[in-house]
């Protein structure tokens, strides 16, 4: 037993959300998920799963059998109407907030660049969170790419999920003609929020868009999201919404 072993209300809710078939297996599908689990939580190599766990081939083979059948967007998708539900909130949001995050690489095949602002080597999450901080998208690319050039890309991904937001709090950095733009596009509103010059009051969180940077201290949880181990940008975003749906499955 590891603690990042599924709970059997857990996997219930995971089973009948992907429509899991009975039919009898060399290993049960919970354990996988639990191996997937382990993985992201301790940052741990593939070949180094630990022997409690199936052969890492058949790991990895049902992971990415899971990643090109998006059952990690529909669970994400499901998990998230679900906890929303039970905090007496609309299932779907009308409310996002988007800011990106600079990671450092850990893996010297993968693509990588250098973000002068952060002075971080690697590359950029971009994401979209609704007003609990769950994930709504995400789209990752090099560090380099600026976030208003990227915005287009991640609304493109918003909008392929059919997420209903209508207005979307950001940083200075989505300043210029890519609110308009996006407008057009998408029918997206972008609020740009920014900080205040005040500096006698000292620290203050600048209100809702505080939201998205508790998410990205969420994913310093998992030591697999603490630095970029991927090969493929991919197989980031899916680390990524692993990592939420363990957080959410914890809140059902």
């Amino acid at each position: 037993m590891y603690p990042t072993d599924l709970t059997e209300t857990q996997w219930q809710f995971i089973k009948k959300t992907l429509e899991f078939d009975d039919r009898k297996r060399k290993y049960n599908l919970k354990i996988i998920w639990n191996a997937i689990n382990y993985l992201v939580k301790t940052g741990c190599q593939w070949r180094m799963l630990p022997k409690d766990f199936p052969k890492w081939q058949l790991v990895y083979y049902y992971y990415w059998k899971w990643s090109n059948l998006e059952c990690f967007d529909l669970l994400l998708s499901k998990l998230r109407e679900k906890v929303r539900f039970n905090r007496g909130q609309n299932t779907m949001p009308s409310l996002g907030i988007m800011d990106s995050q600079s990671v450092r690489w850990g893996n010297n095949r993968s693509l990588n660049s250098f973000d002068g602002n952060k002075k971080v080597k690697g590359i950029k999450r971009h994401i979209v969170v609704d007003k609990n901080g769950f994930l709504l998208a995400i789209m990752v690319t090099v560090a380099n790419v600026h976030d208003s050039k990227a915005a287009d890309l991640l609304m493109r991904t918003l909008h392929y999920f059919l997420c209903p937001i209508k207005v979307i709090l950001a940083d200075g950095g989505y300043r210029g003609e890519v609110i308009e733009n996006i407008k057009n596009k998408f029918g997206y509103i972008i609020q740009v929020v920014m900080r205040s010059d005040d500096r006698k009051m000292g620290f203050k969180p600048i209100h809702k868009r505080w939201i998205v940077e508790r998410t990205f201290s969420w994913f310093d949880n998992d030591r697999r999201l603490c630095r970029n181990y991927e090969l493929l940008f991919e197989t980031s975003e899916n680390m990524v919404k692993i990592a939420t749906i363990k957080l959410l499955l914890n809140k059902i």
